[in-house]
């Protein structure tokens, strides 16, 4: 593995076959040439159409600069659809800056909203964390897509107005 994704994400992740390749992929996401393009639902709508979350991550080596550019796709009920694009890659920097902003991941039972999930858990059967990496941007080349996973698609299809998880 290149990289990792937290457990409960769904999504694309870089493979390589050799200790070679995954040097120079490793430096490629590092250089922010590999774009990470991730998929959330959360509670509560963004300040703005888009924007940028900026505060630091706590990490073994102390605090450390994070940044997470986001983009509303829609909002439905008292939920939004974010597209995210992370600045700097610390460990649960989404669902740190979204929970920090007032917007938790549905789903999150690390970071989110516990009574929240609890309700949704009970009301609309949610029972994963609702946080896919969406998509990848190779450096000069095409984005490998992951499809949505069914759990967002059932979760999204029992709220009136919800967009197609696939289509936005």
């Amino acid at each position: 593995l290149v990289h990792r994704l937290d457990k409960e994400t769904s999504g694309c992740v870089v493979v390589a076959k050799s200790a070679r390749a995954a040097a120079r992929w490793a430096r490629l996401i590092e250089s922010r040439e590999l774009a990470k393009a991730y998929r959330a639902v959360v509670s509560g709508r963004p300040p703005a159409p888009s924007g940028r979350f900026e505060a630091p991550i706590a990490t073994r080596a102390g605090e450390r600069a994070a940044s997470t550019d986001y983009r509303l796709i829609a909002s439905f009920g008292e939920f939004s659809y974010l597209e995210l694009v992370l600045g700097t890659g610390r460990m649960h920097q989404i669902r740190l800056h979204l929970a920090g902003a007032g917007l938790p991941i549905l789903g999150d039972d690390r970071h989110g909203d516990f009574p929240l999930n609890k309700r949704l858990r009970r009301e609309a059967g949610l029972r994963r964390l609702l946080l896919h990496s969406r998509s990848l941007r190779l450096p000069g080349g095409p984005v490998v897509t992951a499809p949505m996973p069914a759990h967002f698609a059932d979760f999204m299809a029992r709220f009136p107005g919800a967009p197609d998880p696939e289509a936005a």
